[in-house]
């Protein structure tokens, strides 16, 4: 299932990430690739250990953690830092599946990749071709969002970044570990909250049938969680 969480950034916001990484210390793409994927990749990426990098993960986790939509589709139990990269005119990322358990770089934890995420900077005018395109079971659904706009898809997932033809395309991307492994499991879980909010904003939080479908969601996920 693929979500779309719309304004995780602001526009002033975005303008601050933006006029950061434009002297960001980039570096080939290629670096962070595995193995079956660095022939396939081909972009620039601000290296994670900059000051810049810091900052920018920092000011991008409060975003996320203060956003309820983002909260509800993911249920977040592990994120990894925020990463960014740059794709120009030529550049590309062919078909791969990201890696499934990855090391966080300050705890030295593992994270399970139930969930990718990749956060548009770039408005869709700025730059031709670079469609995120995921496949699903329903084909190949091309993703390509306003800036401050993010997109959430099964970690599972074969996906690509078209090659760029024109412009630049500036994104952050990362990985979530969800309390809900299964990714069905954890889509019924989100259609089940959005609906207990819009008829809590109907009916009232304390209306019987908020508080019985309510404790349903919860049961759910206490059932249905790792922790």
């Amino acid at each position: 299932m693929l979500i779309v969480i719309e304004k995780v950034l602001t526009q002033d916001q975005v303008a601050e990430v933006r006029d950061a990484l434009m002297n960001a210390p980039w570096h080939d793409g290629k670096a962070s690739a595995g193995g079956l994927a660095v022939n396939r990749k081909s972009n620039q990426q601000l290296l994670d250990s900059s000051d810049t990098a810091k900052q920018l993960q920092q000011q991008l986790l409060t975003a996320l953690g203060g956003n309820a939509n983002f909260i509800s589709a993911a249920l977040p139990h592990k994120i990894y830092p925020p990463k960014f990269n740059c794709y120009q005119q030529g550049d590309t990322y062919g078909n791969h599946i990201d890696g499934a358990i990855m090391t966080l770089p300050h705890s030295g934890e593992s994270l399970r990749t139930d969930i990718s995420a990749t956060l548009f900077l770039s408005d869709p005018e700025e730059y031709q071709g670079g469609e995120l395109t995921v496949e699903t079971t329903y084909g190949a659904q091309p993703v390509k969002l306003a800036a401050g706009d993010m997109v959430l898809y099964p970690a599972t997932s074969l996906h690509r970044v078209n090659p760029i033809t024109s412009g630049e395309r500036v994104a952050s991307f990362f990985w979530i570990q969800s309390l809900v492994r299964d990714t069905d499991q954890r889509s019924n879980l989100y259609d089940l909250d959005q609906s207990v909010q819009s008829l809590t904003s109907v009916l009232g939080p304390e209306h019987d049938d908020v508080v019985r479908l309510s404790g349903v969601y919860h049961n759910l996920v206490r059932r249905w969680s790792d922790c």
